[in-house]
């Protein structure tokens, strides 16, 4: 497994002082001490406090852990414009489109891992779903219902309000289009 060393931003991720203004902006508005949003992400609050005022590149894995307790999709933290990406060593998503609507927040990103990596993901908020379709190469999902090979062509759907992680043959990359469909808060 890959480790998660230095963020990527790459094309369109914005800088990081972008990023984490939006992550401050949405930890205040939910009345959130930086304290006790990194308690909920599991997250140092000197790494937190790094990201906020930009001195920090976040990883993906960051990212995922601060917009679970947050309550917004990935898109929410990222620039708001297709084309954004994030990655951490071996992995890259890629902002195809988000789509909202009354009922939902659609997110596609083209997902790329390394030959051997895997990407760990860490419960999304109830409800959330996600659906992975592969372009090219092979390897494993597993979520809720145990681990399941995949390969080009395959396309697997599954409730992602519990960890799940995607994972590339030692021999071949994995790309693949990622979709995560992430119901709207309920006032």
């Amino acid at each position: 497994m890959a480790r998660a060393e230095s963020v990527a931003g790459g094309p369109g991720a914005g800088s990081r002082s972008e990023v984490g203004a939006r992550i401050r902006a949405l930890r205040e508005a939910r009345g959130l001490s930086l304290s006790a949003l990194a308690a909920q992400a599991g997250i140092g609050k000197g790494s937190l406090s790094e990201l906020e005022t930009g001195r920090r590149n976040p990883t993906l894995d960051t990212l995922y852990a601060v917009a679970t307790p947050l309550g917004v999709p990935l898109a929410a933290l990222l620039d708001d414009h297709d084309g954004a990406a994030v990655g951490d060593a071996g992995v890259v998503a890629t902002r195809v489109r988000v789509v909202h609507d009354a009922e939902h927040t659609t997110e596609v990103y083209l997902l790329r891992l390394a030959p051997g990596v895997e990407r760990r993901s860490p419960a999304h908020p109830a409800g959330v779903e996600e659906q992975l379709v592969v372009l090219s190469g092979s390897g494993v999902v597993e979520h809720g219902d145990g681990p399941v090979p995949v390969g080009p062509g395959a396309h697997i759907r599954f409730a992602a309000d519990r960890p799940h992680a995607y994972r590339a043959d030692p021999d071949a990359a994995l790309e693949a289009v990622n979709v995560i469909v992430t119901p709207a808060p309920r006032v």
